[in-house]
């Protein structure tokens, strides 16, 4: 079923209890990130860039999910690069809010100038992987063994590297 009244709107710093908590159920699930604990919302700000930082809310204001983006590099030739993270409330996957969450940004994104929105997945998150290729992201390869996780005993992971290269940004 797809979400039919979800808005999306700018993140607004009343939305971290919100934020926080969905990137923690993400976390919890053992292929979402590396990271096993939530930041503050004093981290996460400093983490993100400004603009760009979208919540899905439901009809009655409940915030779904959430997506952000950070620089990749201070250099000025990677100005216009991007990584993203978005996450959705566990009670809401499966109904379009990612996917809404996604085409935002993107058309967010390519206004301002970014020219590449890249990410890496876990391989076994293929719902994700799924709804990244739907929405015209590429696979760039396979990064072998590139960090631990230790929410699951110090286990080594792979990364699936993707991107999103836009069409309209030259």
């Amino acid at each position: 079923m797809l979400v039919s009244a979800v808005t999306i709107r700018a993140m607004t710093a009343g939305d971290a209890t919100a934020v926080l908590a969905i990137y923690q159920a993400g976390m919890d699930s053992g292929n979402a990130s590396f990271e096993d604990t939530a930041p503050s919302w004093e981290a996460f700000d400093a983490g993100k860039l400004p603009h760009h930082r979208l919540v899905a809310v439901d009809e009655t204001g409940t915030v779904r999910g959430w997506v952000a983006i950070s620089a990749v590099s201070s250099r000025p030739v990677y100005a216009g690069v991007v990584e993203h993270s978005v996450y959705v409330d566990p009670a809401a996957r499966g109904q379009g809010v990612a996917r809404a969450l996604l085409e935002a940004l993107i058309a967010g994104t390519e206004a301002a100038g970014i020219w590449t929105i890249q990410s890496g997945v876990f391989p076994e998150n293929t719902a994700s992987l799924a709804l990244h290729h739907a929405c015209g992201f590429r696979t760039v390869g396979i990064r072998e063994r590139v960090g631990r996780h230790h929410a699951q005993a110090n286990r080594w992971r792979d990364v699936v590297f993707i991107e999103r290269r836009s069409r309209a940004v030259n």
